[in-house]
This record gives structure tokens, C-alpha cells and sequence, in this order.
């Protein structure tokens, strides 16, 4: 007996070291990436952009291509953690780029794309964006370096790199990452590190386009941490039309921009934590939402995870688009529908000029 207790003394001995060991590793691993990088666009192209010309943007959450219809993610009380396979993955990247080639748009903002991660199978989803789009001039920002999360235990999502990838037909004359503010308790684990990207592209007149390429938190219950995005993204705004350009702003805002996204798609009005009501009362002066016609087209850009897509049945939202400042004329907006194939979520594809 006392042999006995000696070695469950030992194995729990053990148990404790490892547990203890991984935890000091989750927290001595763990960093943020500087404020204001700056970025190295590629470029392919080197003309500049026109005023009072017909243009073509494209937002996309790839969901590090992670997320065909039939997927569930364990965050939203679904079963799995990581891609199917490293061929669902490639499989879904290609649906992914072919949809939007099929669009054929003159900028391009994707989130949620891997350079390395165990979710996604070490597919290089940023080198897959520009074999596919090498006509295009391009720049990465990359968004966590996550450390290995031995969560769920039965198949850990592991550790990722993943980031915000810009494209575009015309030259990039410079690009910035800015961190954005995240949780500082224990969901900082979970909901990782957050940024914007501004790109700066020329204009015939002398003038710039400015891009903002975003991903704003997703998990995080904190109001404050929410907020203190939007200010620092509304402040670079700002920044960017008080110094004269044109500003689109493409992306994955985890708030419901359209205000009444319950009553338009006919689900829950319980908020979820990327539900929220964008605070469009607050936006600076000189912007203002893209949403023309989207409520009354119905067309969700995301789904929730919990379970597999199911038409009519699955909870829906939208939560991707545009802002623009008062000099970008919009012709057109709308959502792609492509039934949730190969990302959780649908893109958004604005039509504009650049007045001049």
C-alpha cells in the first residue's frame, strides 16, 4: 500500500511539473508585436489610380480556410479545432481564390490568413494569396504569433501565425501595422493579438487612397476593449482625411453593421460578443458605413459555428464591409453569397470612384 501511494504521490508529482511547465511556457512565450511596423509592400504594378473612374473592392475572412460548410469550431460549442486536412485546406483555398478572381477586383482585403499554424495544416495561405494574385501588388501584416494551445485536449489547436493580406492593382507607396488595444487577463490566450494595416496607394491628382485593412476582436466580453479599438481605428481615420486622401476602411468588424441584423435575418436578438451594434453615431465626420440596399438583399456574411451550416436554420449576421470618407463616391455594395463553401464567412464587394 505504501508503495502503492508512493507512486500516485509520484505521478501526480509529475503531473503538476508538466501542467506547471506548459504554463510557464503559454506565459513566457507570450508577446505582442510592436505598435507602428512598418510594412514592405510588393509591388507588381506600378500605375497609379484615376479619379472619376469605376472601381472594385473585395473584403474576405478566409477563416484561415479552415471552415466549409459542414465545420464547427469548439469556441462556439462546435467539435473541432483545426481544418479537416491539409487537403480541405488547399481545397478550400482554391474555392476561395477562384470566387474572387470571379470578382476580378481592383483591391482585395483578406483576414485570417495562416503563414504557419497547426490549425490550418502549415498551408501558406500568404504565399497561396500571391501565386494567385501575382498580377496584383500585395502586403502582409501579420496580426499573432500565438504559442502552442494544448486546447481541447483531444486535438489541440496548437500555435499559429496569421495576419491581414492587402492587394492591389495599382503601386503601394508605403503600409504601417498599428496594434490595437486587446485584453490583458486570460482571454488575451484565446482572442490573441489584433491590428489594422494602412496602406497608402497614389492618386493621378496627386492626392492618396488610404486602405485600412482590419480585424477587430471576436471573443472578448469586454466593452472597453471593444471600444478602445473603434477609438484607435477611428482615430487613424481621422488622421488619414485631415492629411487629405481618400480613406476605405475593408474588413472584419465583429459588430453588426448594420444596426438590426436580428430583424433582418430573423434570428435571436441576443447579442453575441461579435454582434454588437456598430457605433455608427460615433463615427468621425466625413464617413459613413457602406450599406446601401444590404438589409433589404438579406445576404449574411458570416454564420456561427456551433454547428454546420444549415440555410434558414443557422444564426447569421453581417459583420464585414466598408467605410468610406465623403470623397469616395459608392456606385454599388453588396455580399457575395456563396453559401459559407469554403470560409464562415461571405465577402463583400464595393463599387466606387474617387472623386475628384
Amino acid at each position: 500500500m505504501k508503495k502503492f501511494f508512493k507512486v500516485m504521490l509520484g505521478l501526480l508529482f509529475g503531473i503538476v511539473i508538466i501542467v506547471g511547465g506548459y504554463a510557464a511556457y503559454v506565459y513566457l512565450s507570450y508577446h505582442r508585436m510592436a505598435d507602428k511596423v512598418k510594412l514592405h509592400p510588393q509591388n507588381h504594378r506600378d500605375s497609379v489610380l484615376k479619379t472619376d473612374t469605376q472601381y472594385k473592392a473585395l473584403t474576405f475572412n478566409i477563416g484561415y480556410a479552415a471552415y466549409p460548410a459542414s465545420y464547427s469550431f469548439f469556441m462556439d460549442g462546435g467539435k473541432y479545432s483545426r481544418a479537416y486536412s491539409k487537403a480541405s485546406v488547399e481545397q478550400d483555398m482554391a474555392g476561395i481564390t477562384k470566387a474572387v478572381r470571379a470578382e476580378n477586383p481592383t483591391l482585395a482585403f483578406f483576414q485570417e490568413v495562416d503563414t504557419n499554424g497547426d490549425r490550418s495544416f502549415h498551408v501558406n495561405e500568404v504565399n497561396w494569396l500571391r501565386r494567385s494574385f501575382a498580377d496584383y501588388s500585395n502586403v502582409y501584416a501579420q496580426n499573432y504569433d500565438s504559442a502552442y494551445l494544448f486546447y481541447p485536449l483531444t486535438r489541440p489547436i496548437g500555435s499559429a501565425k496569421s495576419g491581414l493580406v492587402t492587394l492591389a492593382k495599382a503601386k503601394m507607396t508605403d503600409s504601417i501595422r498599428y496594434s490595437l488595444p486587446i485584453d490583458t487577463d486570460f482571454n488575451k490566450f484565446m482572442d490573441l493579438d489584433r491590428a489594422i494595416s494602412v496602406t497608402h496607394l497614389p492618386v493621378e491628382n496627386g492626392k492618396q487612397l488610404a486602405v485600412i485593412n482590419l480585424h477587430l476582436s471576436a471573443f472578448t466580453k469586454n466593452a472597453k476593449v471593444r471600444r478602445a479599438q473603434i477609438n484607435k481605428l477611428f482615430a487613424k481615420m481621422k488622421a488619414e482625411a485631415a492629411n487629405g486622401h481618400y480613406v476605405i476602411v475593408a474588413g472584419d468588424y465583429n459588430h453588426d453593421m448594420l444596426g438590426d441584423s436580428p430583424k433582418v435575418f430573423g434570428t435571436t436578438e441576443k447579442r453575441e460578443n461579435w454582434t454588437h451594434p456598430f457605433p455608427a453615431n460615433q463615427l468621425p465626420n466625413g464617413f459613413r458605413i457602406v450599406k446601401n440596399g444590404l438589409a433589404a438583399a438579406k445576404v449574411p456574411s458570416v454564420r456561427a459555428n456551433g454547428t454546420g451550416y444549415h440555410p434558414g436554420k443557422t444564426y447569421v449576421s453581417l459583420i464585414d464591409g466598408f467605410l468610406v470618407s465623403d470623397n469616395v463616391s459608392v456606385q454599388d455594395v453588396h455580399v457575395k453569397y456563396l453559401g459559407f463553401k469554403n470560409s464562415d464567412h461571405n465577402p463583400e464587394v464595393l463599387t466606387f470612384k474617387l472623386d475628384k
